[in-house]
């Protein structure tokens, strides 16, 4: 087994980190035997033996040079320095070489969200009275092409509501179960990254909306299902993937008044993130909500929409308040 292939399975099995992560970290270390040694299987030691400052700063040039942008060009970096983290660890390395490299600047961008009103549009577009008679009408054909259709409706609005209500990621909303949900509690359970648990509330509202969802599925399935099987199946029993979950944003999203731009799961969760604060929400409690590692990672939605800010400054700057006269 290579250092390669035993790096893998730390970060799989012992650090737990995502597959899409260990997928990406893989694919950084093959390009880097690829573009330094022009192929991809060498031996431990002269991969070892190129895992200097010269070697990795050539890289990051031919990936410049390739046209990758700043931010993937220091997703290379980082992949790289975990790497060497690890072999530091195994007593393989006595220093990490990435450390001695400048990253390029990445420019920071704030997070897209939806407003507030703009998302008030999308879920008053169904009463719950016309929940219940359209789940009635399922019910009744749920077997036909028209009953197909108001299952996919269904479940769409309900994927929109689990990433909105509850600040989701998409990887979280996937690996929802059955037994995910208490409603004895009116808690959500959700695995976030890293296995980590968190419990999330459940309004009203969405807890409503779950229920005549699952009726609409054991209605599919005949039955009640196990608390281990996915919370949300296509109207095939099959679960949801990342780029199911995605054409359903973008669709159930497109014509809403008010929502233009990028249109994504993670759009919605800043939303959410941004809307609490708003609100005045202790920033600790939307850490814990969001399922953030740090507090730095939640600060990032501090960003205050200008118009919001302009309000705040007229009614408490005490210039503000008698035109920037002087005076009392």
């Amino acid at each position: 087994m290579t250092l390669i292939d035993k790096y893998v399975r730390y970060i799989s099995n012992i650090r737990r980190y995502s597959s899409r992560t260990v997928d990406i970290y893989c694919d950084v270390l093959m390009n880097y035997l690829r573009v330094i040694h022009k192929r991809k299987d060498v031996d431990d030691e002269v991969l070892l033996a190129s895992l200097n400052r010269s070697e990795i700063r050539q890289y990051q040039v031919e990936l410049l040079e390739e046209g990758l942008s700043s931010k993937t060009v220091s997703l290379h970096l980082s992949a790289l320095s975990s790497f060497c983290r690890y072999l530091m660890k195994e007593g393989h390395l006595k220093s990490n070489p990435v450390r001695l490299i400048v990253k390029p600047k990445v420019e920071k961008r704030l997070p897209v969200y939806f407003r507030k009103q703009a998302m008030e549009e999308y879920f008053g577009r169904t009463s719950e009275e016309e929940d219940i008679q359209s789940l009635d009408a399922f019910k009744a054909g749920w077997d036909t092409k028209s009953g197909r259709e108001l299952y996919d409706k269904r479940l769409a609005r309900l994927v929109i509501s689990l990433l909105y209500n509850l600040g989701l990621r998409r990887a979280e909303l996937i690996s929802l179960t059955v037994g995910s949900i208490d409603f004895g509690r009116n808690i959500v359970k959700v695995t976030g990254k890293g296995d980590k648990m968190r419990e999330i509330p459940l309004i009203a509202s969405l807890c409503k909306e779950i229920s005549l969802y699952l009726d609409a599925v054991e209605t599919v399935c005949g039955g009640k299902r196990s608390l281990k099987e996915p919370l949300l199946i296509t109207y095939k029993g099959k679960s949801l993937y990342p780029a199911y979950v995605d054409g359903v944003v973008k669709s159930e999203l497109g014509d809403v008044k008010g929502i233009t731009g990028r249109k994504s799961p993670h759009v919605l969760r800043h939303s959410l993130a941004t809307e609490l604060l708003n609100e005045d929400t202790n920033i600790n409690s939307i850490k814990e909500l969001l399922g953030h590692s740090s507090l730095a990672a939640t600060q990032v939605y501090t960003h205050t929409d200008i118009a919001r800010l302009k309000t705040i400054y007229k009614s408490a700057h005490p210039r503000a308040k008698n035109g920037g006269k002087n005076g009392d």
